[in-house]
Parts: C-alpha cells; structure tokens; sequence
C-alpha cells in the first residue's frame, strides 16, 4: 500500500503545544485544513507566520520579488554548525557571488562530464545489494553519497575521507531537523543556542573530513594533478564580476551544502522512489522495461528516452519533496490576501502541503505517474510543484538530481524487483522527508541479460 500523509490534528493548540509537535514532527505539526487552503496565517506571543499556497503569492515570493522576501535568518539555527556561511543560508550580494562562482560548473555540458561517475556509482551498489529483505534508506544513502564523492571528487566512497564523512552524516540527519523551533521563534541574537552534543560533534566530524578533502585537492591544483571534476571547477572558477575564487575555508562550507543537498535529498527521493514501486507493480514492470532497452550500453543520451522512469522520479517528488518547507521572511510591511504582515513576518512555502493541495491536484495522495502526460497533470506542475525551489534561488544541481534519481532507479530495478513487507513506513521530516523507522523491501534478483 502507499503509505498515507502524517495524521494532522486540527483544533486549537497553544504555543507550547504546537511546539512539541513541531519539535517531534513538523508534518504532522501542522493542521489538515492546509491541503485545502490557500493561506494560513499563525500568530502566537513569539510569532507571526505565513504559509502559502496560493500560486500566485509563491510567484511574487520566488520569483517576482524575491530579494523582498530573503530566506529567513532563522533558517541557519539549527544549520550553521554543519553549513557555516554557504550558498543554501546567506542572501543579498554574498549569495549572488557564491551563485556565479558555482552555477557554472552545473551549467550546460558539465552534466555531461559528471555522467560516468554516476554510471560507476549505480554499477556499484546495483553490486552491493543481495536479495532478501533489505533496509532500503541505508541503501539510496549511500548509493546518493557514492555519486557525490565520485562526481565532486573523482573518489569512491570507500576512500577513506569519504567514508569518515557519510558516517558520520548519517549519525548527524536523525538527530538535526531542517527547521526547528528556532526557525520560528524569534530569539534574542544574545541568547545562547542550544544543539544536542551529539549533533554538534557529528557536525564537526564531517567539516573536518571535508576540510582534509578540499585541502588535499588545494594542492593537486597548482601541482597539474587534479581531476577536472566539480570540485575542481568549482575552486578554479573565478567570479566574472570581482575575481574572487573560494578560498579553502569558504569551500568546505559549499562542499557541506553540496552534500546536504546532493547526497541527503537525492537519498530521500531514491528510498521513497523504489517503496512507492514496491506498492506498485504494474509500474514497475514499465520501469524494469525501459532499464532492459538499456542495460549493457547506458549512455547520457539514453536518460531523454526514460520518459516513464522520469515521471515516476517526478511523481515521487511530489509525494515525497525531499525538503517539505521553506521559509523567507518579510524586509518590510507586506499585505497577503488581504491580510497585513508585519516586516519580520515569517513566509512558509510548503512543498508538502502544495503538492498534495485538494484544489490542485486530482487524487492528490494517489501515485500516478501518468498524470505528468496529461492536461491536468502538466498545468497543475506548472503551477504547484517545486521540488527544487524556483525563481533566481532554484535549486543549481536540480538538472544533476534528475539525471541521478532516473539512473539510479532504472538500473536498480533493471537488476532487482523490489517488493514490500509487512512494515509501512511513515513519513517524518529529519534532514529531509525520511521514514520514521526506516523502509523495509525485499530484493529479488532479475535476469538481465539484455
């Protein structure tokens, strides 16, 4: 069965109240009435909040104001011991220079080049996994870690660095939300903050690993030894507009974020992807099929032709946005739907809540991947569906994750049909959109000899 939504609980709730739950789960968190309306404004003694799922007011937001509503500095709460000062948490004129440095590595043709190293990734854990009944998040992590280190590095993940750095990243996403209850409370910028020791030391496990990889590809670079890789591109590329290159210091935050965002989503999207093919046979087989038109020769090219495969990447993402909320916030008085917001107001865009909306989604809870090839299918993802963000801060590796995401599920499932058990996992926001106690399928090999 796909397994249903977080149980919402309307009703009044205190602010205290709405804090435990947001602490324990910021899905459930919040009321079943925002699958159906187009604003909700929360207001409580310590904050003043917004979320939107007006098409309209996310366009004005992302992509018609958006240097008036920055991302909210609260964001970096619970964050900033792991991200430091990178290109996911910093606005205005740092933000734009960090984009022009590293949007052209993903630009055009690098996708191409990153290709093989993601080819060699699935081929790797397509190798690793055996039949039976298998933990399937523990297998997308480090399937979607592989490619990250192969693509930014040119390293496996059995390099040593590699491995010291998803380690320890695992430990760090069940303990650290995307957003906490800081992202929402306003506290005084000389009040302390607060992160669990075990989050903190995970935190500082991982920047150290990744200083010792950017460090060691400093010095392959003057020395003509280093691979022409994205971290290569990324420290050689020079600002068109200052000349400014990254420093070693400002690469590892990037490098921290390129993991969060390439290895932690993709990993999400990969685990739910392959559950929801589990609960669903008959796309499966579709999917198993175009992996076979492939499965001895697998060139770039061939990821146009996976149009199913696609779509049942592009479905999961709607079910299951790897980052179900995003928040920006107010630089002056604003009025939404007739409503006044106060500068400092709190604007919540919810991928969660908006790709599930009962106005704009026909069967919203349902899996169908062939909605994406019809009328409704393709205006209701022109107007609500943001996987990736959009407007000027649209996610620069979203091409890159739609190339993996098709690989890895074809050559997964061109190997292996995966069926479901008895458990049905349910979804809960760490990091990202993860199974509470994991997912559970058994892999059974496929014959596949072309």
């Amino acid at each position: 069965m796909i397994p249903p939504k977080p149980a919402s609980r309307d009703g009044h709730v205190g602010p205290l109240g709405y804090a435990r739950r947001f602490r324990a789960d910021i899905l459930s968190a919040q009321p079943a009435r925002l699958y159906h309306a187009w604003m909700a404004e929360f207001r409580t003694p310590f904050f003043q909040s917004y979320m939107m799922n007006d098409p309209k007011l996310i366009d004005l937001v992302l992509k018609t104001r958006p240097d008036d509503f920055p991302k909210s500095d609260r964001i970096r709460e619970g964050l900033a011991p792991l991200l430091g000062r990178s290109v996911f948490v910093t606005n205005g004129a740092e933000w734009k220079r960090q984009r022009r440095i590293i949007d052209p590595a993903f630009a055009g043709g690098r996708l191409r080049d990153a290709f093989p190293g993601m080819l060699d990734a699935a081929a790797a854990i397509v190798a690793r996994i055996r039949e039976g009944e298998q933990e399937v998040e523990e297998i997308a992590s480090y399937a979607a870690a592989d490619v990250i280190f192969r693509t930014l590095f040119s390293v496996p993940i059995e390099d040593a660095l590699a491995a010291n750095v998803f380690h320890e990243f695992r430990a760090y996403q069940r303990t650290q939300p995307l957003l906490n209850i800081a992202a929402l409370i306003p506290l005084p910028r000389w009040m302390p903050r607060f992160h669990r020791r075990r989050t903190l030391i995970a935190a500082r496990s991982i920047r150290a690993a990744i200083t010792a990889l950017v460090n060691r590809r400093a010095e392959e670079i003057p020395a003509g030894t280093a691979p022409d890789d994205l971290a290569t591109k990324i420290m050689t590329f020079a600002d068109p507009e200052t000349g400014h290159r990254f420093s070693p210091e400002e690469m590892v935050d990037q490098v921290a974020i390129f993991f969060l965002a390439g290895h932690e989503t993709s990993a999400s999207a990969l685990a739910w992807g392959l559950y929801l093919l589990a609960a669903s046979p008959e796309a499966q087989d579709r999917v198993a099929a175009e992996a076979r038109q492939n499965w001895k020769t697998f060139a770039f090219s061939d990821l146009s032709r996976m149009t199913f495969t696609r779509d049942v990447f592009r479905e999961t993402l709607r079910l299951y946005p790897p980052v179900p909320m995003m928040v920006r916030e107010t630089v002056q008085a604003e009025t939404f739907r007739k409503r006044d917001a106060p500068k400092g107001a709190q604007i919540v865009l919810s991928p969660w809540h908006l790709h599930r909306h009962e106005r704009m989604w026909d069967r919203p809870d349902h899996f169908d991947p062939n909605r994406w090839t019809t009328t409704e299918g393709k205006e209701s993802s022109r107007l609500a569906y943001m996987p990736f963000s959009a407007g000027p801060r649209v996610c620069t590796g979203a091409g890159f994750a739609m190339a993996e995401g098709v690989l890895l599920l074809s050559r997964l499932i061109g190997a292996f049909r995966v069926e479901t058990t008895d458990d049905v996992p349910v979804p809960v926001a760490h990091l990202t959109v993860r199974a509470k106690d994991g997912i559970r399928l058994r892999f059974i090999s496929r014959v596949t000899d072309g």
